[in-house]
């Protein structure tokens, strides 16, 4: 996994270049004028230094920035049954945590339908039929959507779980040979 690029905007003087950047989610960290106010950086895919800034500390930073941002972009399935991802949250069903599970450890990587089935087997304790599958993604498709979440079908192989919009995952045949499917 390649690490994701951090941008440089010089604050206050490049805001419209800020903007731009968080607009489109980029990591970027504000180089911010010795004379200049604090900015406040509530978005956790940006931060700041005053400038000048030691090498060291700036690649301190980055990587900083780096790890809140991949904690914010994972989902999270907490043991209570809510689903949790950048802050926002949704309560699911025993059974639909039981399939969560499967697609949070996998995220952005396709889960098979036999393993699917297989847990809503083994969490409602009756066999599933493919019918009971479909229902519960047709559910579980409608929760995620609030979150920032989509879960697609790639057919033929299972179905996978990933952000929705312009930072979703590429399904490629590598990817799908990788997991089994």
């Amino acid at each position: 996994m390649t690490e994701e690029a951090v941008e440089f905007v010089r604050w206050p003087r490049e805001t419209g270049r800020r903007q731009h950047f968080e607009a489109r989610g980029v990591l970027r960290i504000l180089l911010v004028d010795s004379d200049a106010a604090a900015p406040i950086c509530a978005d956790p895919r940006e931060d700041w230094v005053r400038v000048p800034v030691s090498r060291q500390d700036l690649l301190a930073r980055m990587t900083a920035l780096r790890i809140r941002a991949q904690a914010q972009s994972r989902p999270c399935l907490t043991p209570g049954g809510l689903l949790r991802m950048s802050g926002r949250s949704v309560p699911v069903s025993p059974t639909e945590c039981g399939v969560l599970e499967l697609f949070v450890a996998g995220y952005g990587h396709v889960v098979n339908r036999a393993a699917l089935e297989e847990r809503i087997t083994r969490v409602a304790a009756a066999p599933a039929t493919r019918n009971a599958l479909d229902l519960h993604i047709k559910r579980l498709r409608r929760r995620v959507e609030g979150l920032g979440l989509q879960i697609t079908t790639v057919r033929g192989h299972g179905y996978i779980l990933q952000a929705s919009g312009p930072s979703r995952a590429v399904i490629d045949t590598a990817d799908r040979q990788s997991t089994g499917d």
